[in-house]
């Protein structure tokens, strides 16, 4: 398991020279750049997946919903044969499927299991857990507060394992208009939420519900986490933040409210290099969000060619490695 260091550990790399392709002004003191940033554990387990199955199978093959929220990435995997949908009834019957990270339905996956076809769900294991409180928390009559964005595959996928007993929130008035209940309140969380976002709706949650039950171990990512600590330790310290990752992406948009909050002046969303404005300058922060690849990490960096070079700043070491789905791995054996 990850282990916490007693104090951030920087490590600074030499100054590089500025790419000629670069269309910035202004001369950027020095980089500090977050760690951990980027793939996390389930990220990684999704896409190695994918990557598996394209292997295995000759294309295309689908996958339910984008595999990750990176537009980059999904690119990649379209330009090697791999097919999106955002409905089970797009997939001819036979066809392999691999269900995204996110998470899904059960109606999805019953209904991705009879098509025919091979089946590799590849749902982050930290969202099973979650799936699995809200199935044990209704069995037992719960009615159950859970804590996520509109729209997010995650929270889709989530609501519908018990539809009957689920109320999604994502603020304190939606706290102050759920009902009165009858039956016992659970409370719990879209794993891609920020501290900021959960502790302010759960504390609402805890004086509407005062026995109100919840997970003894959170349910937030603790990559999730990581990744806005990291954050947390440089943006004070920077002129501009910029923060790697797609639109789409519930973990990035959290980095970039973050770095605002923690008092950093400019804080933009990148998808790639050809996106940091030509007026930067002074120390700039990089962060990258859970479904940002290191290539693209790597691209800004050597875009932004620091004249005092990049300093890497670490505030906990992450080794949690998540296994590709079990009858992935028993296929290519």
């Amino acid at each position: 398991m990850p282990t916490r260091p007693t104090t951030a550990v920087r490590h600074t790399c030499g100054p590089q020279e500025r790419a000629s392709t670069t269309s910035l002004r202004n001369v950027i003191d020095r980089v500090l750049l977050a760690s951990p940033r980027g793939f996390c554990a389930g990220v990684d387990m999704a896409i190695k997946a994918l990557t598996w199955m394209i292997q295995a199978f000759d294309p295309p093959v689908y996958c339910y919903h984008e595999i990750i929220h990176n537009q980059k990435v999904v690119k990649r995997f379209e330009d090697a044969g791999v097919v999106f949908v955002d409905d089970i009834s797009e997939v001819p019957p036979g066809e392999p499927i691999m269900l995204s990270a996110h998470g899904s339905a059960p109606e999805v996956v019953q209904d991705a299991r009879d098509r025919g076809g091979y089946v590799v769900d590849a749902v982050c294991p930290l969202v099973t857990k979650v799936h699995h409180e809200v199935k044990t928390r209704a069995a037992k009559g719960y009615q159950i507060v859970y804590v996520g964005h509109e729209g997010h595959e995650e929270a889709v996928g989530t609501m519908a394992v018990a539809p009957e007993a689920i109320h999604r929130v994502d603020s304190a008035r939606g706290v102050a208009a759920l009902p009165e209940f009858q039956e016992p309140v659970a409370v719990l969380a879209q794993t891609t939420l920020s501290h900021r976002e959960w502790e302010g709706v759960l504390e609402h949650t805890r004086r509407r519900f005062p026995d109100l039950w919840q997970p003894s171990i959170s349910d937030l990512c603790f990559a999730t986490t990581n990744r806005q600590t990291a954050l947390m330790e440089i943006a004070p310290e920077c002129d501009a933040v910029l923060v790697i990752g797609s639109a789409n992406s519930s973990n990035t948009q959290s980095l970039v409210d973050l770095a605002a909050e923690a008092g950093c002046r400019r804080v933009l969303r990148i998808n790639d290099a050809d996106d940091i404005p030509p007026d930067l300058s002074g120390t700039i922060g990089v962060t990258a969000g859970a479904s940002a690849p290191e290539d693209l990490v790597r691209g800004v960096i050597e875009r932004l060619a620091p004249a005092q070079g990049t300093e890497e700043v670490t505030v906990i070491d992450e080794d949690e490695y998540f296994p590709p789905p079990r009858n992935l791995r028993d296929l290519l054996a």
